[in-house]
């Protein structure tokens, strides 16, 4: 705790702050946690990989060494050093822009938002390269001003150093706030730690956050916009010793992942259910499914309209069915199709061609549909697309969920061939499966309903069943908001297979 005069910022008035400027510290003050590593070992993983995250664990020894026994600015230096050099600075901006912020907005500091958030003004001082947390502090906090350490770069990457006058520390800080501020004197100023000092008396007030490793975070629904998308691999946060236990078990886990696959690709449908349950692959089935399509006697099949967590979800429910269901999809990757243990029909976002493929499938048997057209992490839905309504009156909403204890099995910006062995990399992954009841004629499009009206209704009722919220964002919105595009996929030539990358 740092040695000063300061009272704690519990005794901080925030009502009538409006008019006011803040000026916080980040590490222990704004977040919770006072070690900057993880988000280190965030962007040094999602970047780099493995062997980057295996280099910054190892120069993790050196940087405590001389975080406390030399200064803050050496040890903070190795940590950059060892992220973020060679990398290219546009992969370090999407890292920043669609995986950090979910795990900052997680260890956010009630006692400082509280105060933070009443002001008018709100200006974030920290030793972390700006680069990292820009997005973050002005996308999700609304903060007006981040005076961050500036990483140099050359050609487009990052040299691992700074730029001068070098880590934001100490009389660094204060230097910075001067320049920003010029004669204006900050209302308030909050910090953590002694080297918080020289920034925090140039205010008019100033207050201490003691660390408190009990405290809880500030809630999301507090925060002032919803994290609904956010990508990234890892599940956890991690610390040094999650960062390396990850390490270990990745190789562990890919070999695990790949025989749970070929159990699903060798093995029979009415038999991948208890082999996946021996291979410790969790999976409940909910509701009652309805009974098979009967071509014989000229009966439509079904169509089963899914909530979308990920790609997996169509075989989960070939899975709880006993039988492989086909599915239609927007995009996949090439290695996904051929590792699939059923039929995969890609659409081709022509609503005429789409629709004649889909009457087509329906004819032959029974058939899943994710209508969000795009996965979401979060307890939310995106919009229905509705074309599935006006194609067919027997419909099935089903409802997905999820839970993973190390990776995520999707994602916006890598390659989304390796979405099925991240999942069942985890060590005991869980897909849930609740089959709702079949719609009412009377709900469908042959009763007059527009399909708009059926497909908000069906996602109402899945949102209602899962406790999740209903959205009317939509693909698009995902990807602009994770990777800067529309999430078009680009067919790669087939002379060219063995080098696709699908999405």
């Amino acid at each position: 705790m740092a040695k000063t005069t300061f009272p704690t910022v519990e005794k901080c008035i925030s009502i009538g702050r409006e008019q006011h400027t803040v000026v916080a510290d980040m590490d222990g003050t704004l977040l919770r946690g006072r070690s900057s590593f993880p988000y280190f070992a965030l962007v040094a993983f999602e970047v780099g990989g493995i062997l980057r995250l295996l280099f910054l664990l190892l120069a993790t020894p050196l940087a405590g060494l001389l975080y406390y026994f030399v200064s803050e600015s050496a040890g903070i230096q190795v940590l950059v050093f060892a992220t973020f050099a060679g990398m290219k600075v546009s992969d370090i901006e999407s890292v920043a822009r669609a995986v950090l912020p979910k795990f900052y907005s997680s260890d956010l500091h009630p006692e400082t938002w509280r105060v933070f958030s009443a002001c008018g003004k709100r200006c974030v001082l920290t030793a972390n390269p700006t680069i990292m947390v820009e997005a973050f502090l002005k996308d999700v906090l609304g903060a007006d001003l981040v005076l961050g350490t500036k990483i140099a770069t050359y050609k487009g990457r990052a040299t691992g150093l700074v730029c001068k006058p070098g880590i934001l520390v100490g009389k660094n800080k204060a230097d910075a706030l001067e320049k920003a501020f010029g004669e204006t004197q900050p209302d308030i100023g909050l910090g953590d730690r002694d080297t918080d000092t020289p920034f925090m008396s140039l205010c008019k007030e100033a207050f201490i956050v003691p660390p408190q490793p009990e405290v809880k975070p500030v809630t999301m629904d507090k925060l002032p916009k919803p994290i609904i998308f956010h990508d990234g691999r890892l599940v956890q946060k991690p610390t040094p010793l999650i960062a390396l236990l990850t390490i270990l078990w990745i190789p562990i886990g890919f070999l695990l992942a790949c025989l749970r696959i070929a159990a699903g690709v060798l093995l029979p449908m009415p038999l991948v259910y208890y082999a996946l349950m021996a291979l410790g692959v969790r999976v409940t089935i909910k509701g009652t499914p309805p009974p098979q399509a009967k071509k014989s006697i000229g009966q439509s099949g079904v169509l089963f309209v899914c909530s979308h967590r990920t790609l997996l979800d169509p075989i989960f429910l070939s899975t709880a069915l006993g039988r492989a269901i086909p599915a239609v999809t927007y995009s996949v990757s090439r290695l996904s199709e051929i590792i699939s243990p059923i039929k995969t029909v890609r659409l081709n976002r022509d609503r005429a061609k789409d629709a004649s493929m889909i009457k087509k499938l329906l004819e032959e048997g029974d058939l899943a549909i994710c209508p969000e057209g795009t996965t979401c992490r979060e307890p939310f839905l995106l919009r229905f697309s509705a074309l599935f309504a006006e194609l067919t009156d027997q419909l099935v909403p089903v409802g997905m969920v999820n839970r993973m204890s190390m990776f995520h099995g999707t994602t916006a910006r890598g390659w989304k061939g390796m979405d099925p062995f991240y999942f069942f990399m985890n060590p005991s992954p869980a897909y849930e499966v609740t089959f709702l009841n079949k719609l009412p004629l009377e709900l469908t499009c042959s009763a007059g309903k527009s399909s708009h009206e059926v497909a908000n209704y069906i996602q109402r009722v899945i949102a209602a069943t899962l406790s999740y919220e209903c959205t009317s964002f939509t693909r698009k919105d995902k990807y602009q908001a994770l990777d800067g595009n529309d999430g078009t996929v680009v067919e790669k030539p087939l002379l060219k297979a063995n080098k696709v990358m699908g999405c």
